[in-house]
Formats: structure tokens, sequence, C-alpha cells
């Protein structure tokens, strides 16, 4: 829970001022419950399967993020959070690309980056080793399709979308949230607190971003749609 919202606070502070009401918002590789755990406002999101039923208010739609059923320039604003380490490297500039086909206003990608995400990425690996855990599946995805994504993804795109790049959550940070994570009684902390107090943690999780950092997040805005 607390790792979902060091990732999805920073984009809804980009996104959120960019959709007014009314707004059509796709969430590419939204799993079963997405940026509606804190943005409760119905949106698309869209995935290859879904593990549980999908949560409110998402309206869950299956797809590929490569062919993605919605006309071009259909959605304000779109959102790709932590799904380009899922993809081989050959296909992730294919995901961009389809993203950015159906996007009219903003969209914004956040992901594990370079040597240093993935560094972090092996030693969490171990430390389910050591405890005799299974690893996750998200996790066995991310080693398998290293080299974790980079900036360098975004160069020569289409010169009608601006980019601009934050750095998020420092890697030390980000291993310690996930080690508590891998209990219940860590999950169950996280999540009151987040149902109690989100402001106080989201100011907390800001401080969280220093140097290294484990992810980038990356917006893109059409120059004619920029506010």
């Amino acid at each position: 829970m607390l790792n979902w919202a060091a990732r999805y606070f920073p984009i809804l502070r980009m996104l959120n001022p960019h959709l007014p009401p009314g707004s059509r918002l796709l969430e590419i590789g939204a799993g079963s419950i997405g940026i509606g755990k804190f943005r409760r406002v119905p949106f698309i999101g869209c995935d290859i399967e879904f593990p549980f039923p999908p949560k409110a208010p998402m309206l869950p739609v299956i797809a590929s993020a490569m062919r993605l059923p919605f006309g071009d320039r259909f959605f304000e604003g779109v959102v790709v959070s932590d799904v380009l380490e899922h993809v081989p490297p050959p296909h992730r500039l294919a995901v961009i690309h389809e993203a950015l086909r159906v996007a009219r206003k903003i969209a914004i990608f956040g992901f594990p980056s370079g040597i240093a995400g993935f560094e972090y990425d092996q030693k969490l690996a171990e430390t389910y080793d050591r405890s005799r855990q299974q690893r996750p599946q998200w996790l066995q995805e991310h080693l398998q399709h290293h080299p974790y994504p980079t900036t360098d993804l975004f160069e020569g795109l289409d010169p009608t979308w601006t980019v601009s790049c934050l750095d998020n959550e420092n890697v030390t940070f980000h291993n310690w949230v996930m080690r508590q994570e891998m209990s219940r009684i860590g999950i169950y902390t996280f999540m009151l607190l987040l149902a109690v107090q989100p402001r106080p943690i989201e100011y907390l999780l800001r401080k969280a971003d220093h140097p290294p950092f484990y992810r980038k997040i990356v917006i893109l805005q059409r120059c004619q749609e920029k506010v």
C-alpha cells in the first residue's frame, strides 16, 4: 500500500490539473485496483488479465498495451505506472507510442529505472530467498526484463509532445517499504495510516524523494494542450 502511494501521489499531483470534471482517463496496466485507490473518479483500467475482480471506480477492459481498442486522442489523460519494466525491452517503445496515440492532453509514465532500480530489486529478491518466501510474480518479471527502462526511451518522439521528468523514491526507502510489505502486519499498518492520515503520509513520502532514486516519472504534454 505505501509503495502504491509513493508512485501514485506524484502522478496525481501532475495529472489532476489537466483533468477537469468529465475528463476521460485511461490507466494502462492498472491491475485490479490501479489509480482508483487514490482518485475516486471513474476511469478505464486496462490489463491483459485481472488477478481478482476489478474494484470501483475502475471500468475494466482486457487489452494489450501494444494494441489498445480505443480511438486516437480518446482520453484526456493516460497513466502508465510501473508497467514498462514488465515489458521486454524491444517492445517498450511500442507501448509508449500506443499510449500517446490515445492521449489528447497528457500521458504520464512511471517506472523503476536504470542500474540503481535493478540492483535494489535484486536485493529485495535476495530478502525473499533468505526468508524462504516465494518471490512475487511482479518481482520475477522485473528481473527477467532487465535492463530496466530509462528516460532515453522518450528521446526523439513526435515534437508535438513536450517531455519533463521527475525523480521518485529513494532506493533505500523503497527497499525498506517493500520489506515491510512482505508481511500482512506491514500491509495492514500502511493501509490504516493511509486511511486515517493520507495528507501527512503524502508529505512524508515527498521527503523520501532524494537520491539515489528508484523510479523515474516522465510527463508528456501535447504542446497545443499545455496548461
